[in-house]
């Protein structure tokens, strides 16, 4: 108990004893495991949410959906911003050396092998949300990311186009990968020839859509459908199309992917693929705080969740508008 007391900053310990507990603490390198801790006390676990994701859509979906879900957990949730690179890993430093009992990492974050030993070693119950890869050490929450864009070019081909741009997501994030995937998959599966330069790198920035449109569109053949990786980037292509006096969805079909509120805040509103971030989010703080208080003795849990996706059809995609043959001459007649 005189232990736990100078672990935890009471103040009714004597100067002498407080000093020797530290040293001893010291010597043996200790230190607390936050998910015993959170169990022994049976106290409010403290779960931190590290983001740095540069969709403002997905980011305000993952904070509603984890708010709701801390509080239906009763967990205080800790939110922090991350800059890739050093940063990342002070941040999560800070947060175990202040007792952190879990942590949600969602993309990009989740795809950093570096956060994830160093939460894994300091016993940190730890769940990625949407990635693709498959994680033994830590709990993932994802979609089919591969079926769904699958799905969505499955969706357009249905309508009749057969050249259809993509805009691919930040080759960092292995969603973005399965996505590609998915793209290519379809027009194999209709036998359409690949053609590389209807793929345009993005970021899942709406700069990125903007630069990646213009490359597609600026084709001497030109898609008749551009599928981006996520709604930031299908709504940056909406503009351009707009800006170069297209009609959409009469010239060219749109679609995204995350339905956030971008989706339909935009007009045409987006066809897109409902990825369910917030429940997702939800979804990761039930799963993190079953994982946490949890008795040695209970049965095990499903670490790894697969949640459904769903193809939301608005307003911008269309069949492909037939364009006009060039007239040819009549034939001459043969004079007898």
């Amino acid at each position: 108990m005189t232990v736990s007391r100078v672990i935890n900053g009471h103040t009714n310990v004597r100067a002498a004893t407080r000093d020797a507990v530290n040293l001893a603490i010291a010597a043996l390198n200790y230190a607390p495991n936050p998910a015993a801790r959170s169990l022994a006390g049976a106290g409010r676990a403290r779960i931190g949410l590290l983001y740095s994701n540069p969709s403002a859509g997905f980011l305000s979906e993952l904070l509603v959906g984890s708010l709701d879900g801390a509080s239906r957990s009763d967990v205080q949730i800790i939110i922090e911003k991350c800059e890739l690179g050093d940063h990342e890993m002070e941040v999560t430093q800070r947060l175990i050396d202040g007792g952190i009992d879990g942590v949600v990492l969602p993309s990009p974050l989740c795809e950093s092998d570096a956060i994830i030993e160093l939460l894994v070693a300091a016993g940190v119950p730890t769940v990625a949300v949407a990635t693709s890869r498959s994680l033994d050490k830590i709990l993932t929450i994802r979609i089919d990311d591969r079926d769904a864009a699958l799905t969505m070019m499955r969706h357009v081909m249905a309508l009749g186009h057969r050249r259809i741009g993509f805009i691919s997501g930040n080759p960092n994030v292995t969603a973005s990968a399965d996505r590609l995937e998915g793209y290519r998959a379809a027009l194999a599966e209709a036998g359409v020839a690949p053609d590389e330069t209807l793929i345009a790198q993005g970021l899942y920035t709406y700069r990125s859509g903007l630069d990646a449109a213009e490359q597609l569109l600026g084709l001497a053949d030109p898609p008749s459908a551009i599928f981006a990786s996520n709604d930031d980037m299908a709504a940056a292509t909406v503009a351009v199309a707009h800006r170069r006096g297209m009609d959409v969805p009469g010239d060219l079909t749109v679609c995204g992917f995350d339905d956030t509120t971008l989706s339909t805040a935009i007009w045409p509103e987006l066809t897109t693929i409902h990825q369910p971030i917030a429940d997702m989010a939800r979804g990761a703080i039930e799963l993190l705080v079953s994982q946490i208080r949890r008795s040695k003795d209970a049965e095990p849990i499903n670490p790894h969740r697969l949640f459904d996706f769903t193809l939301i059809r608005r307003q911008s995609d269309a069949a492909p508008r037939q364009r006009p043959r060039a007239s040819r001459p009549a034939p001459e007649r043969q004079r007898s």
